[in-house]
């Protein structure tokens, strides 16, 4: 065997963990299908400007531990995730919050809030939501639903809000202070200089090949190492034998603009369904950019199939149970092991990608 680990991924679990095997000594290749390290949170720079190919990655944490890792590799700013939402000719913050429902219903003071949220619920006396839409319906009341929400989970979703399961919204987080940040969470910011960078650094002294579909060219591969360390679509990589699992795939346009500021803000959600896109992402103010241009991203919803691009898993009872039979293949396999988003087939934010790639690292590099 030429490596101790072959690595299938040069995006943020595969170079946490590659980055773990060359400090015990372990001699790892990486393979990546694109044409660039970095996989999801790959950044490049145009006009002077981090551009997030592939759509907002803002980290955020309250693991100290997560956030002490990964500040050994970047410098991060102190950008705090803010975003607006546009209804019709109307602009509102998020979360939902006292801004939010302040210029909602001319309101200031939280009581004021819950009772018109308390009584929009009463009103439509849902008891036990058969859809998506009477889950949240049951849980922010009439007015945020029909403004903030609905339009944007049927564009997300491609498909009505009533032929949507209501176990996908279990809480609509309602705050009510006058706080527009995102995330609770204690640790945020953006590393300066992009994303790219710090998997440059990850993978620094270890053998990348970019370009190399592995599942393509596996008979010259499954062989040089002891381990496989496999990131990518747990069903891909066994042919779909057992049926392919669903995702949602995202649609990217973005354009350079002769201006200095398009939007005001890094991140415009558009809630109504009759608009194409739903969000438009300004990426100079992730880092509080002056430069004369700017650039910004639409993004558009999909339906995947095979050959897209995965995003998001569709973690409902019908595809958890086939993931579940893939990964009773998987546990037969002796030298493979699978992780990430795609090989964990999970949502995962950044920092649960890396404490679950050194939980890894910590069980196999003893």
């Amino acid at each position: 065997m030429k490596y101790d680990y072959l690595i299938v991924g040069a995006g943020l679990f595969g170079s946490v963990f590659a980055h773990e095997a060359k400090k015990k000594g372990k001699k790892c290749l990486v393979l990546e299908r694109r044409n660039h390290i970095g996989g999801n949170i790959y950044t490049e720079e145009i006009e002077g400007i981090q551009v997030h190919r592939y759509g907002a990655h803002i980290f955020h944490t309250s693991d100290k531990k997560v956030w002490d890792y990964i500040n050994q590799f970047a410098e991060f700013n102190n950008y705090v995730n803010a975003p607006v939402a546009v209804y019709k000719d109307e602009l509102y913050n998020l979360p939902f919050n006292m801004n939010t429902f302040s210029k909602m219903w001319n309101i200031r003071t939280p009581k004021e809030a819950k009772e018109i949220i308390r009584a929009q619920i009463e009103e439509l006396g849902i008891t036990e939501p058969a859809n998506l839409e009477e889950q949240a319906l049951s849980l922010v009341g009439k007015d945020v639903y029909e403004k903030l929400i609905k339009g944007y989970t049927e564009k997300q979703w491609g498909r009505d809000c009533k032929e949507l399961p209501a176990f996908i919204i279990r809480r609509l987080p309602l705050r009510f202070t006058y706080d527009n940040n995102y995330f609770n969470d204690r640790y945020q910011g953006i590393p300066i200089g992009g994303y790219t960078a710090v998997i440059e650094e990850l993978l620094e002294g270890t053998e990348v090949r970019t370009g190399i579909d592995y599942l393509k060219e596996k008979c010259s591969y499954e062989k040089i190492a002891d381990k496989i360390i496999f990131t990518g679509m747990i069903d891909e990589y066994y042919d779909y034998c057992l049926g392919a699992l669903q995702y949602r795939s995202v649609r990217f346009e973005t354009e350079v603009l002769d201006e200095e500021n398009y939007q005001g803000n890094a991140v415009v959600n558009y809630t109504e369904r009759e608009v194409p896109y739903t969000r438009i992402i300004e990426h100079k103010h992730f880092e509080f950019g002056k430069q004369d241009k700017t650039v910004i991203s639409r993004e558009y919803s999909s339906e995947w199939k095979v050959g897209d691009e995965p995003y998001y898993p569709v973690n409902d009872k019908k595809n958890s149970e086939l993931y579940e039979k893939y990964r009773e293949l998987a546990e037969k396999e002796g030298n493979i092991i699978f992780g990430g988003r795609l090989g964990a087939y999970q949502y995962y934010d950044m920092d649960k990608v890396i404490a679950s790639a050194l939980e890894l690292a910590s069980q196999e590099l003893i």
